[in-house]
């Protein structure tokens, strides 16, 4: 998918039945579940953790098409609201609610898209899904935007029934690289998040999209995406004047996530402040299309005291310097193929182990190394414009097999991508109206 696809960030928002407004004022968190977690819907027993972090590998590349869509649309492409967003294979899932009274859905949260949407009736053509669509005529908050609306117009809408009056509702379209799509209208209706406090907090009168038509390579178990990135629809832009335009968010590393989970936090808990904090800024891009993704400035990577400075094509760099998505929802680190060369040679000059290839894994660095054995892992340090981050083995190196460690990083095509295993265990804090991202070692198991 051209989405924050395959691998997206996602989370899974534990409902609370028992329905009571609260203020978002002075902050509050959510739960992640990572996708493989025993408590996520999409969690298969019958797999192995080694099968479970291939597909996760094979998700990171297909994951990053989504920042490069290619697929027409299959209604006029003039004015239609477009997102490039990710599909229900996400790494994390997430649980709100739609509607009065509240309609609890299960949806792929997402920091590299914008669109905020769910399945809903009556479905011109849906893909299964194991929870009932959600219904807008039981809804006694849900309106459609009318399309001729300045609304409509400043969401990129599209009116397709141009002799159906000023009522017609206004239309969106989101096309992905794997040649998925959700199609329908655009609307506003009340968004309930639940808080790890047991109380639950609605906001009134959000931008949503019912999706009417919707197919690809969504999974049945997911209804919907929730997007966290820099456009104007996102969930974070929507909340910007509740949160005080912070989120932030401590990943449980791989390994230790089994029933453990993670924390979305917003407003005042967002907060990222004490000693060991790094922040480094925000590049915003000066093309439209680019809004959605937070880019940062790599200025190189350290292996051990080995020094390599980071290039990067000019198609795939920001304007103004950015060149490194940060995104929740890729496991791996992706860099661009030159660069990356010169750092899997620094690192294997200092890990010098016996390598192997796991062809089940598309990651290129891997080691033989049995459960008795250990790694020499090197210090490797992501120095980002103003922040040195220095990573832990958990970081950079991941156990695939009894027999074998691969490196987390990985060459790409394109774009380079800061993924969420070089994130765990780290409280990572986005400030949208200082346009930073913060970082601070932290145990997230116990957050």
């Amino acid at each position: 998918m051209a989405a924050l696809a395959t691998t997206a960030f996602a989370l899974i928002l534990l409902y609370v039945s028992a329905f009571s407004s609260v203020s978002a004022k002075g902050g509050f968190s959510i739960d992640l579940i990572h996708r493989d977690s025993p408590r996520s819907p999409f969690y298969n027993p019958l797999e192995t953790q080694s099968q479970r972090l291939r597909n996760a590998f094979r998700r990171s590349f297909r994951h990053s098409n989504r920042f490069n869509p290619k697929v027409s649309s299959t209604v006029p492409q003039t004015d239609e609201a477009e997102a490039t967003i990710t599909n229900n294979r996400g790494e994390y899932l997430m649980e709100l609610s739609i509607g009065t009274p509240p309609v609890p859905i299960k949806a792929i949260a997402d920091t590299g898209s914008d669109l905020i949407w769910t399945q809903c009736k009556p479905c011109v053509a849906c893909y299964t899904q194991t929870d009932p669509l959600f219904d807008p005529s039981k809804s006694s908050t849900y309106k459609t935007i009318p399309c001729t609306s300045n609304q409509c117009s400043a969401l990129k809408g599209n009116c397709l029934s141009k002799g159906s009056g000023s009522g017609s509702p206004c239309q969106y379209e989101a096309n992905y690289g794997d040649r998925s799509h959700t199609i329908g209208d655009l609307a506003v209706d009340t968004l309930t998040l639940a808080s790890t406090t047991g109380r639950n907090v609605s906001f009134p009168k959000t931008i949503i999209g019912c999706g009417h038509d919707n197919a690809g390579t969504f999974d049945k178990k997911g209804s919907g995406i929730v997007g966290l990135g820099g456009g104007d629809e996102s969930l974070i832009s929507q909340l910007s004047t509740s949160i005080d335009g912070k989120f932030s968010y401590c990943l449980v590393p791989f390994a230790s996530e089994g029933d453990l989970t993670s924390k979305l936090n917003f407003g005042d808990n967002a907060l990222v402040s004490g000693s060991g904090v790094l922040s480094t800024p925000i590049i915003e891009d000066e093309d439209p299309t680019k809004k959605t993704f937070f880019f940062l400035t790599l200025e190189a990577i350290s292996v051990g005291k080995t020094k390599i400075p980071f290039t990067s094509s000019s198609s795939s760099s920001a304007s103004g310097g950015g060149n490194i998505i940060i995104d929740s929802g890729t496991t791996l680190t992706l860099l661009e193929q030159s660069f990356y060369s010169e750092l899997e040679e620094a690192v294997d000059q200092v890990v010098g182990g016996e390598r192997v290839s796991d062809p089940q894994s598309p990651i290129p660095l891997c080691y033989k190394v049995s459960l008795s054995e250990d790694l020499k892992v090197p210090n490797i340090t992501v120095h980002f414009s103003g922040a040195d981050v220095k990573l832990d083995a958990k970081n950079t190196f991941i156990r695939v097999s009894d027999e074998a460690v691969c490196f987390s990083f990985a060459p790409s095509e394109s774009l380079s991508i800061y993924g969420n295993l070089a994130q765990a265990g780290f409280l990572v804090g986005y400030d949208l109206k200082e346009k930073t991202v913060s970082f601070k070692p932290t145990d997230c198991t116990k957050v």
